[in-house]
């Protein structure tokens, strides 16, 4: 039992200033036994709070731990495998056509700087003959780079239509 329950039940005496001979049948007063059953009630109510504070103390600072079979965690490995596979292989193509075209974007820059080291070259000293070979070279030069941006717009064409065949 706690401290309320072993605590003298009669009505306390009153701490103001006047004399206890307004308060005389306070003092002489005794709780009803609804109140005592409430007291009761309440002190039932604390201890179980207490048990819970404890039980989740408890809980909060123990680990647990569940064993599962081996076979359990291969077929979850399995699934979970089943499951990414073709989001990391589209990754994978989507990756390898990005690193194509930047190789062709490296070539087709590598190309544009020798044509610009070469026309610096041919500027000093040039004859008509040699500025009318820059010129056509110039002129096969953008040819070519339209007819690779051509190529490459075809043939990712021809991979939408591959992709969308096969599914």
């Amino acid at each position: 039992m706690s401290r309320l329950s072993r605590a003298n039940l009669k009505a306390r005496e009153s701490i103001f200033a006047s004399g206890p001979e307004q308060y005389i049948g306070d003092t002489q007063a005794r709780c009803p036994p609804d109140l005592e059953e409430c007291v009761m009630a309440m002190e039932d109510c604390c201890e179980e709070a207490t048990i819970y504070r404890r039980m989740r103390r408890k809980f909060c600072s123990d680990m647990v731990f569940l064993l599962v079979n081996e076979d359990t965690v291969k077929r979850y490995k399995s699934a979970l495998a089943d499951e990414i596979e073709p989001a990391i292989t589209e990754l994978i193509e989507r990756a390898q056509q990005g690193l194509a075209g930047l190789e062709k974007k490296e070539h087709t820059l590598q190309t544009k700087v020798e044509n610009a080291q070469s026309r610096t070259r041919n500027a000093t000293g040039t004859s008509a003959a040699q500025k009318l070979e820059a010129r056509r070279l110039q002129t096969l030069t953008k040819q070519r780079e339209r007819l690779e941006a051509e190529v490459r717009a075809a043939e990712a064409e021809v991979m939408e239509l591959a992709r969308k065949k096969g599914e």
